[in-house]
């Protein structure tokens, strides 16, 4: 067999086998990894408010926006190459696997560095943009300046999990979150509560749990070089035209979706603010709830455009097809599970964030407009698979424009300032606005065009 078509050796062959046990085998690993992501972030809360206050509490909070947006871009860039990589993986085309693993890594390190450097030169007018409290403008400005220089971290560990996912291989990154976990949760401890750094402390532990998984990842990869197919020299790193120019496409409209959806939700809840205590805890605590809910459709969805992304590059559409129906048995019976617990103890998810009765009884209300969000979810992110799967970023990115900035901010004004709704005008709007990127995903799927797309790994 031709080097070109050499059988990669990380990871697993996702083009083989039982669909369903192959996507329940995939996903759980990255569920484990979201799950251990959302603890150690609490913790991180946790730990700045009990031992640094108030002040400490918005100041990692509102220092760590612009770290978050610039984590979307990564993100996206990283979701881009899993796509890149699965399809090419699918084909057993190695030598490209090979160029796009070089790729990928030299674009979003120099992406990072840029973007970091950049970040850290801004901090005064952006926290003053977002109308940043007095007494929490300081701390959030050392939370942002360090977190900002810590992107190549991001960014590499990032890139290094899109490579192995897009391979098939989902365990290894599970194992290094855990990693990133303990040694955020320790510095945490040491840098604020022992050496009382504050902010400045909660950024550091951050940053050095980053690259603790970074490097981990990166120690996996020269480790696995041979199975993978990529040597860690000088001219592997060389950014291919062909390549650069698949994953700057895929990667730009994936980031810019991403921000989209996220300046629209900043948006929503600036609104909700607006509204008093009750109203932004209700908020804050039902995103929160939200998030924990989305963890295993979002990562079953994720493992299903991987699927997808092999079995097209495998020229196996049948296969692709049947991945979005399983995926849809797991969804629903996830969005039953949250249905059936929004309606029956609303009260009771809410006493777990908050004593506060004003803020249950009104988290009651929000639990059952969240209804609409679990629905729809369980269509969107199965359907939506097969958009991520094929590579077909310019929808993927007309359906963000549609999710956040026509529908969620639309129908949050239009229900809220013109029908008088006010606050409970946010939180249908927020719902509501998945619907219109729903019925598109769909009808995408059933109207076969994925068929006919031209795949990536075809050049």
């Amino acid at each position: 067999m031709s080097e070109t078509k050499a059988r990669l050796k990380v990871g697993t062959d996702l083009t083989e086998g039982s669909i369903m046990k192959t996507l329940i085998v995939f996903a759980i690993p990255m569920i484990l990894a979201n799950l251990v992501q959302q603890l150690y972030n609490t913790v991180d809360l946790i730990v700045i408010g009990k031992f640094a206050g108030s002040a400490g509490t918005v100041g990692t909070g509102t220092g760590g926006e612009l770290a978050n947006f610039l984590t979307l871009i990564g993100m996206g860039f990283s979701g881009a190459g899993q796509v890149y990589i699965a399809q090419l993986a699918g084909a057993k085309q190695q030598e490209k696997v090979r160029r796009a693993i070089g790729t990928l890594l030299t674009l979003m390190i120099s992406a990072s560095v840029v973007l970091g450097v950049a970040g850290s030169l801004v901090t005064r007018p952006f926290l003053n943009l977002i109308n940043t409290p007095a007494e929490a403008f300081e701390p959030a400005r050392e939370y942002m300046i360090v977190t900002c220089l810590g992107m190549p971290f991001v960014f590499g560990y990032n890139a290094v999990c899109g490579i192995l996912r897009g391979m098939g291989e989902s365990k290894r990154p599970l194992e290094f979150v855990i990693v990133a976990a303990v040694v955020n949760v320790a510095l945490d401890l040491l840098f604020v509560a022992v050496f009382k750094l504050g902010c400045f402390g909660t950024a550091l532990a951050t940053v050095l749990a980053q690259a603790a998984s970074f490097f981990m990842a990166l120690r996996f990869m020269y480790r696995s070089r041979v199975e993978m197919g990529f040597e860690f020299k000088a001219q592997n790193f060389k950014p291919y035209a062909e390549q650069t120019k698949v994953i700057l496409r895929l990667g730009l409209l994936k980031a810019a979706q991403g921000a989209l959806i996220n300046v629209s939700m900043l948006y929503c809840s600036a609104q909700v603010n607006s509204f008093g205590l009750v109203a932004a805890a209700v908020n804050n605590i039902g995103n929160k709830i939200t998030r924990f809910s989305n963890i295993v459709t979002t990562s079953v969805d994720t493992g299903a455009a991987a699927i997808i992304g092999q079995s097209l590059g495998a020229g196996k559409p049948e296969r692709a097809k049947k991945t979005v129906y399983s995926a849809l048995i797991i969804a629903m019976a996830i969005t039953v599970i949250n249905c059936v617990l929004a309606l029956t103890i609303p009260r009771g998810i809410f006493r777990v964030f908050s004593d506060d009765p004003a803020v249950i009884e009104f988290g009651v209300t929000y639990m059952h407009i969240s209804l609409i969000t679990f629905v729809l979810a369980g269509f969107m992110g199965p359907y939506g698979a097969m958009i991520t799967g094929d590579g077909n970023a310019v929808y993927g990115f007309i359906i963000g424009i549609l999710d956040s900035v026509v529908l969620r901010i639309g129908i949050s004004i239009v229900l809220a300032q013109v029908f008088d709704m006010g606050v409970l005008g946010y939180f249908y709007g927020i719902a509501l606005g998945r619907v219109a990127p729903t019925i598109m995903s769909v009808a995408y799927f059933y109207s076969n065009r994925w068929r006919k797309r031209k795949l990536l790994s075809e050049g």
